[in-house]
This record gives structure tokens, C-alpha cells and sequence, in this order.
């Protein structure tokens, strides 16, 4: 029985003739370039943020005014290409944040001012809550989603050395290690991401855009990009928080829950944060049952920005500790990578694999306000097709193996002489490039912090009142606990045991 479910765990289903996984920056924004280069009628980018300095090749410095600039390109092509219509979207940032990234990307509307690129700010969203989804769209025949904007300090390779200098930014300092990932589709579900990114913009401005028609038989998808799904089909599954009238839509939330309990041999989790009790109580049902799915968690080892720290890593250690003592049977890991030489790099991508049917990659985090108080948007494909599961497999296998310092190959055979993924991450990991995530020693005002969810509500009626918050999680919670329960007492009976 599939997980993804329209009007429920999904928004709606597409089919796309080509589907491929973009790991880490550099594949992202080497994409988006040759994307950029075919685009005849429309570019329309959705973002949390967005900074029109971002470098797309930094392979040096080259002044001021560098010509890869992504804001340079941006005006150039619509100099050009007077057919082109540009639109960047990006959430109205809070000052806080802006503050952060030397207050863009509010400068950027200076930077597009009395050009031809249309740029806007978007705060149609409740106090406290923010636009995150991530998504460029391209003439309706390519489009882009998942955890990356196009900002200063997101670039890098899967190698996340030590020391790079093409980490290099404006300041001339150069940034952290960091892992994302995005996901390319082309045909119908292309064109579906038009007209999320197109109501967006409706919302926003007041705007009504039409579908991009175009008929010129040039391939948008960009040549040096092999496909690594074909003839699939793609579902997109969104949050939208209940403000005005707008109706809240939790598929994310949902599919993860589903995805979750169909998974039979490996539940494979990358995310910035892991702070939801409900997913971890979902977790922790699957590792109870003797026959369950092993569950592997890559995440960031310390947040860098300090409010996350202080709310999101103290949050994550609660949902550390439930995990461990459910993990009776020894299937649970969780891990932050490392570079060769030891520091942390920034775990920014979201994404679940389960077993090797289910792959799934967008700006959702294993948060609270992702499922019911932020924008978000992933893309997922699930298929028993054998070639489509291998491919599956295969994109799991080489992320965990590039976090290792080895290929997907050496991954995948190591499963095999191993009888399992924690055995061979175990074999593997000789260098210890994937280090064990323990709790942390908290105080009685991170416990605090923790307990109420402080900075991570979970829809927009417990956006200021904590304890209706904490009240209504761990009601949440509770009931996820009788279900699953009741769940397993159906299975035995059923299987006879």
C-alpha cells in the first residue's frame, strides 16, 4: 500500500520522466547555473533566504564584482532575454535573522531596484512563524526543491574538507563545512511546482500568474546531470499554517508518521534538527517491536547559531534520551559527521529514506514548526520497481558513504558482509568521521526549555502559550502511544503470535 496519499499525506502526485539527487552545494548550484542558461520564459524562486552576492563557482576572488555572482546573473539575463520573466520570493526575514546575514536578504531589494528581475519580500505568514520552503522553477519543465537557499555560507563539496578555501565569503572569512541536499524533477511534476511557487506569489503580491507554455523543443534539464530516477511518480507534500484564510495543511507531518510505520528493514533520517516529540514517539514504537526496522539519525553535532542551541540541541537531547531507552534491541544510531580533521559540519539537509522505497527530500525539519507553523515543501517518490528501489538504495548509500569517506559501493557491501546498515557504518567508520550523538547535561533552564519546546511551536494556537503547547504535544504524543500499541497488538494476532 503506497504512503503517499492526496489530501492527506500529500498534496498531489505528477508524474516526471527524470529525477535526480543533488548532494551538497556545489552539484546545486552548478545545476542551477546551466538551468539559468536554457531558461526562455520563466525563473520563479521561492526562499527563506536569499543573497544576491552568493557565488555560484568560488573558485577565487576575482574583485567586487565578481561575474558569478548569483544577483549578477540574474540581471544580465534579464537584460538579455526580454521574453524572461524573473521572480525571487523570499520570506521577509525577522530582524534577528536578517541582523545575522548582514541584513539580507532585505538588501537585495536595493540590489534589483530599476532592473528587470522582480523581487519581493513575503511576510504573509503569522508572527513568529517563516516561509521556508525552497524551490526554483524554470520554465515549467525543470524545477528544484529541497533544504538549500542561494546564500553566502551554504556553499561546499562532499568532501567537507577541513579547509577550503572556495568556502570563502564577502567578508573574506571563509565558512563552516556544511551538507545539503536538493532534488531535480523535469515534465508534470515540474509544472506542479509552478503552481505552488505561482500561488505563493498570488498570496503575496495579489498577483496572478498564468502557467509557462513553451514549445520551442529545447531540454531544459541540464546536460551534465544524469538522471537518477526515470518514468516516476512524484508527490508534493507541504505545511501551511492556519492564518487568515488560509486553511492549515500538515501532509508533511502526516507522511512522515506513515512513512515511519511502513518501513520493514531501515529508516534513514538527515535533518538540521531532530525536536519533535511525536516523530520521536513514532521512532520509538518502531524500535519496541522485536522485528523492527533499524533507525540511523544524521544531524548536526551543535547547532551553529546560539538560539538553536539554546532551544532546538536542548530539545533533541529529550528525544535522544526516549529513543535510547526504547532501543531494547539495539537498532537505534545516531550520528554528526565530521570533517578528516575533526570539526563539525553543518547538517542542513532534509531528507528520509525508508528501506529502499520511499525517498523523500525537502526544507522540512524534525521539528515542531515544520509540521504546522512554518511553509514547507518536499518532494517524494516511492516505487516497488526494481531498478527505481536499487537507485533508492543507491543515493542512500552513497550519502552515508561520502559522510565516511568512502563510496556508496563500499557502503552497500558492507551492508551485505555485515547483515545490516549499523553494522556496516560500524566497519566503516574506522576513522570515526561519523561520531556517536550523545544528550546533553542540561540545567534546570534547559530542562525548562526543553519540556515546553521554547522557539518550536507547533501550529499557530500555541505560538505564545508554552503550556498549551507542552499539553497539546504530549497529548499528541499519548495518543500516538495507544495507536501504535494498538497497532502492534493487531499485528500479533494477525501473524499469530
Amino acid at each position: 500500500m503506497t504512503v503517499l496519499i492526496p489530501g492527506d499525506t500529500c498534496w498531489r502526485t505528477e508524474p516526471a520522466q527524470r529525477a535526480a539527487f543533488l548532494i551538497d552545494i556545489e552539484a546545486y548550484f552548478t545545476a542551477v547555473f546551466a538551468a539559468l542558461m536554457k531558461a526562455r520564459r520563466s525563473v520563479l524562486l521561492l526562499g527563506w533566504g536569499f543573497d544576491p552576492r552568493t557565488r555560484l563557482f568560488p573558485d577565487g576572488y576575482d574583485g567586487p564584482e565578481d561575474p558569478d555572482e548569483m544577483g549578477r546573473i540574474l540581471v544580465s539575463l534579464a537584460e538579455a532575454r526580454p521574453d524572461l520573466d524573473i521572480r525571487l520570493l523570499i520570506w521577509k526575514s525577522a530582524f534577528p535573522i536578517s541582523a545575522s546575514q548582514e541584513f539580507f536578504p532585505h538588501r537585495a531589494r536595493k540590489w534589483f531596484k530599476d532592473t528587470k528581475v522582480k523581487f519581493r519580500l513575503d511576510d504573509n505568514v503569522p508572527f513568529g512563524a517563516c516561509h521556508h520552503q525552497k524551490v526554483l522553477v524554470v520554465d515549467d519543465q525543470i524545477a528544484f526543491c529541497g533544504g538549500a537557499d542561494l546564500c553566502v555560507d551554504r556553499w561546499d563539496t562532499p568532501a567537507h574538507l577541513d579547509h577550503d578555501q572556495r568556502r570563502i565569503m564577502p567578508t573574506q572569512h571563509c565558512h563552516a563545512a556544511r551538507h545539503e541536499v536538493m532534488m531535480l524533477v523535469d515534465g508534470q511534476a515540474a509544472r506542479a511546482l509552478g503552481d505552488l511557487s505561482r500561488e505563493r506569489w498570488r498570496l503575496a503580491s495579489g498577483e496572478a500568474l498564468s502557467p509557462v507554455e513553451v514549445d520551442d523543443g529545447e531540454d531544459r534539464w541540464p546536460e551534465h546531470i544524469p538522471p537518477h530516477l526515470r518514468d516516476v511518480e512524484v508527490a508534493i507534500a507541504r505545511t501551511v499554517p492556519a492564518w487568515k484564510s488560509a486553511q492549515p495543511v500538515d501532509e508533511i507531518r502526516r507522511l512522515t508518521l506513515e512513512s515511519i510505520s511502513a518501513a520493514k528493514d531501515l529508516i534513514y533520517l538527515e535533518n538540521q534538527y531532530f525536536a519533535s516529540p511525536l516523530i520521536a514517539e513514532a521512532l520509538a514504537a518502531r524500535l519496541s517491536e522485536p522485528d523492527g526496522p533499524e533507525i540511523m539519525l544524521v544531524v548536526t553535532g551543535r547547532s551553529p547559531s546560539w538560539f538553536d542551541h539554546l532551544t532546538m540541541d536542548r530539545a533533541r537531547s529529550n528525544m535522544l534520551w526516549r529513543l535510547k531507552a526504547a532501543d531494547v534491541f539495539g537498532r537505534f544510531r545516531a550520528f554528526y559527521p565530521t570533517t578528516p580533521g575533526g570539526d563539525i559540519v553543518i547538517v542542513h539537509s532534509k531528507l528520509t529514506v525508508i528501506d529502499d522505497r520511499i525517498a523523500r527530500v525537502g526544507s522540512a525539519n524534525l521539528n515542531n514548526r515544520s509540521g504546522g507553523f512554518d511553509t514547507e515543501c518536499e518532494l517524494a517518490v516511492e516505487s516497488d520497481d526494481e531498478t527505481v528501489r536499487r537507485n533508492i538504495s543507491a543515493f542512500r548509500d552513497r550519502l552515508i558513504g561520502h559522510f565516511l569517506g568512502c563510496t556508496g559501493d563500499a557502503v552497500s557491501k558492507a551492508r551485505a558482509d555485515f547483515g545490516g546498515m549499523m553494522g556496516a557504518v560500524d566497519a566503516l567508520n574506522r576513522d570515526g568521521r561519523l561520531a556517536p550523538l550523545e544528550p546533553m547535561k542540561m540545567t534546570a533552564v534547559g530542562k525548562f526549555i526543553a519540556a515546553y519546546h521554547l522557539g518550536d511551536p507547533s501550529d499557530v494556537s500555541d505560538s505564545w502559550r508554552a503550556a498549551r503547547r507542552k499539553e497539546r504535544v504530549y497529548g499528541d504524543v499519548r495518543e500516538l502511544a495507544l495507536h501504535a500499541k494498538a497497532h502492534a497488538s493487531s499485528k500479533s494476532i494477525t501473524s499469530g503470535k
